[in-house]
């Protein structure tokens, strides 16, 4: 993992003080010194290496890429109509032609690769940045007393509050669409 240091003061220390763990990525790569941390030389980046002590992981340190075969994928699943429906309920999106359809179908085979990926003995991911503490600043309030001006700005307000506005597309009925699929290639 790089981490780009700012030259602060703080991520400088930082950087010295790890030692053998941090190496400087210059054009040599050369691995930063007791002369390097006492010198006031500021580094551009660092890479952040773990020491197999820390922990034994089943995650492998260097990312790797195999391509999924498709017979190991599960069989290709026919989507429901209720399915549909329900989705383009959800979604706002009309799926009623073959190129919607399909490319549902190619969406769902995609995210099938998933399910062959093995993640016996791999914990959940709390967070990308796990190992970092991660600080919140206090809540300060710097201007205030303005939600007359803000809800100014809305087209659409109800006893001062803002009123989203509707879906992009208004779906009719399944009983009115009836009349639609007799006449669709679905």
């Amino acid at each position: 993992m790089y981490v780009v240091v700012n030259y602060t003061r703080r991520l400088q220390t930082l950087a010295f003080n790890l030692g053998p763990s941090c190496y400087h990525q210059g054009v040599t790569g050369a691995s930063i010194t007791s002369q390097d941390r006492k010198s006031k030389q500021n580094f551009s980046c660092c890479r952040w290496t773990h020491s197999t002590r820390i922990s034994n992981s089943k995650v492998p340190r260097v990312a790797t890429w195999e391509p999924v075969l498709e017979n190991q994928l599960p069989p290709p699943r026919q989507i429901p109509v209720d399915l549909v429906d329900k989705l383009e309920r959800l979604a706002l999106v009309d799926f009623r032609n073959q190129e919607g359809l399909a490319c549902l179908e190619k969406a769902i085979r995609f995210a099938d690769q998933l399910h062959v990926v093995d993640t016996d003995g791999v914990d959940p991911m709390d967070s990308v940045l796990e190992e970092r503490a991660l600080y919140l600043r206090e809540d300060a309030v710097a201007e205030g007393d303005c939600a007359e001006e803000l809800l100014q700005l809305s087209k659409n307000t109800v006893e001062e509050y803002f009123v989203a506005p509707p879906g992009n597309i208004p779906l009719p009925k399944r009983e009115e669409r009836a009349a639609m699929l007799k006449h669709s290639e679905f």
